[in-house]
This record gives C-alpha cells, structure tokens and sequence, in this order.
C-alpha cells in the first residue's frame, strides 16, 4: 500500500520537515519520512547550513534537534498560513 502525502488543513499537501540530527560521528541531514539520510557533517553549523538550504528549497520546517535528543530549532521556510504580524 502506497504511503499517503500529509495534508495541511485546506487539502494542500505538505512538505516533508528536515531534521539535523546528532550522531556519535557528528550530525546528519534528514528528510522526514526517509530512511537514508541527505549527508553527513562533522559540525552542527555546518548541518544547519546544509538544512537550511534544503528547507528552503523545499519550502518546508527546518528541525535542529540537541545532542540530548530535545529540539534546539525550529525554522519555517514555507508559506506560513497565519505570519505573524508587525
């Protein structure tokens, strides 16, 4: 059976998150609902760049999680459906 797109609320289909994750070897870039992950980095900074460039291209959440296991990041590069105002 075929693995189903995520929806937002209005039936759009939403973008996979990208998550920079800590490894014993340094972190990787990882596209939620992947297996493999996109690459490996020795620096967290260098994980972010990656992730970052990644979110936006896919217009999606960037995740940064610690070396603890809790979430350090949270960044939208896609179209907000409520942006903050001022």
């Amino acid at each position: 059976m075929p693995m189903r797109k995520r929806r937002d609320d209005a039936g759009r289909a939403l973008r996979p998150d990208i998550w920079v994750v800590p490894t014993t070897s340094g972190f990787v870039v990882k596209q939620q609902g992947r297996r493999k992950p996109l690459t490996h980095v020795l620096t967290q900074r260098e994980a972010i760049a990656v992730g970052r460039t990644v979110a936006r291209l896919y217009q999606s959440e960037l995740i940064v999680q610690r070396r603890n296991g809790r979430i350090r990041i949270k960044d939208s590069h896609g179209a907000d459906p409520y942006p903050p105002k001022g």
